[in-house]
């Protein structure tokens, strides 16, 4: 008897600190916040305003409540695409692993949302959404809204590489590099930049930046692309290679949206 107690004392001694390890883990160090990057395919322009609508009557409030947001929304500037794509900040990963848990619990947001949480499975709200896990940059650690003009647009980017080591290149280049710090300087408004921790096309990073309108947008570009500090940084040994391949999506903000 005195040997089974003395092993469980001395299990739970030993587990309390990784518990605390955990819990330390579960939150990034320097405030950075987990990033929840879904997409959500819709199977018409009329879904896609439907399930706007939810988001803004009933989802973001939701969150807004857990403490999740700025919540971004949205949709393609271009072409036939209906779906959507939506942003969520978390401070922590418990934050990211029980937001639906606790939206669902609250009777408020079933009640607001029941048409699109309650549709029939031959009518449903969308086709399917993906979704990624991203940890912010540590020079860009929370979501940044950049601009609140109706002619505001931004363009989402996907920056793959081909090892893992080239991906964290990457990343510090960003960084430490100065790539963010020349960003701002040359009119490219972060909204967030993130590292992959679960989704597709792994390693990559995805980042997002801001502007007022679409002349401001090839106008920043220009002068970022003709800045001696960027051809300096992008002819640096240490920095060659670290992408192979990039998906670029111009977007443009849905009425739901708080970014």
């Amino acid at each position: 008897m005195r040997r089974r107690t003395f092993l469980a004392a001395s299990g739970l001694a030993a587990a309390s600190p990784l518990n605390q390890l955990a819990g330390a883990a579960s939150q990034p160090s320097d405030g950075k916040q987990y990033l929840e990057l879904r997409h959500y395919a819709l199977a018409s322009a009329e879904k896609q305003a439907a399930f706007d609508t939810f988001l803004a009557q009933a989802a973001i409030p939701a969150l807004t409540r857990l403490g999740v947001g700025p919540v971004g929304v949205f949709k393609m500037a271009e072409g036939d695409d209906v779906g959507l794509w939506v942003l969520l900040p978390h401070a922590s990963l418990e934050s990211v692993a029980m937001t639906n848990t606790n939206m669902l619990a609250n009777e408020r947001y079933q009640q607001t949302g029941s048409a699109v949480l309650n549709c029939p499975k031959d009518d449903p709200a969308y086709v399917r959404m993906e979704s990624s896990l991203l940890l912010a940059f540590d020079h860009c650690p929370k979501v940044e809204v950049p601009s609140q003009k109706d002619t505001r647009v931004f363009q989402l980017r996907i920056y793959e590489s081909h090892n893992t080591i080239k991906a964290k290149r990457k990343v510090e280049m960003f960084n430490e590099g100065g790539e963010i710090a020349l960003f701002r300087r040359t009119g490219l408004n972060p909204v967030f930049f993130g590292e992959s921790v679960v989704g597709s096309k792994m390693p990559n990073l995805t980042y997002m930046v801001g502007f007022d309108d679409s002349d401001a947008q090839e106008k920043a570009w220009k002068t970022f692309g003709a800045h001696p500090e960027w051809k300096e940084m992008r002819s640096k040994p240490r920095f060659k290679d670290t992408v192979s391949n990039i998906t670029n999506i111009v977007l443009r903000p849905t009425a739901s949206s708080q970014i």
